[in-house]
């Protein structure tokens, strides 16, 4: 998936990492095309990626004694991963809104409901419940042209 272009014609978005930051905001500016993502944890194990909720279903699906050493560890450590980065995204938002928006918020963004790569757009967010505006000051644009992130890269992580 191509990155969005915003208003100066850049591509600008912000991901995993990104969104725990605007999280932590009490408000979200957005350019109209800018993208936020999931936070949901990924495992990485010899260069390949896990998705955290993934690797918790595996004993729904394979009996336990079936299930080789390394990835019962990797089963560990993605139950942790969940339940701090659950937490992490409600101190975020705690005294923001109310508490069943926050819950709202950490399931869509932590659940595996949608993939690592999903790009939640503005008024997705704002659906959410994220304090969100795209009323994007043209100093920005400025500021944001001074920095280009490389062109042509793709947000999905497969193929």
């Amino acid at each position: 998936m191509e990155a969005p272009k915003n208003a100066s014609g850049q591509s600008h978005y912000a991901m995993s990492g990104g969104t725990l930051i605007a999280l932590a905001a009490d408000r979200i500016v957005m350019d109209k095309d800018a993208i936020l993502g999931p936070v949901d944890p990924q495992l990485i194990e010899q260069n390949r990626s896990f998705p955290a909720v993934s690797l918790v279903n595996i004993p729904r699906l394979k009996p336990w004694k079936e299930i080789d050493h390394s990835t019962v560890v990797m089963i560990d450590q993605a139950k942790k991963s969940l339940q701090q980065i659950r937490q992490m995204v409600k101190t975020l938002l705690d005294g923001k809104m109310p508490q069943d928006r926050i819950d709202a918020i950490v399931t869509r963004l932590t659940s595996g409901q949608i993939t690592h790569d999903y790009p939640i757009f503005s008024d997705e967010a704002k659906k959410l419940g994220l304090p969100v505006s795209t009323n994007m000051p043209e100093r920005v644009y400025k500021l944001m042209a001074l920095c280009p992130q490389p062109g042509g890269k793709s947000t999905s992580r497969a193929g």
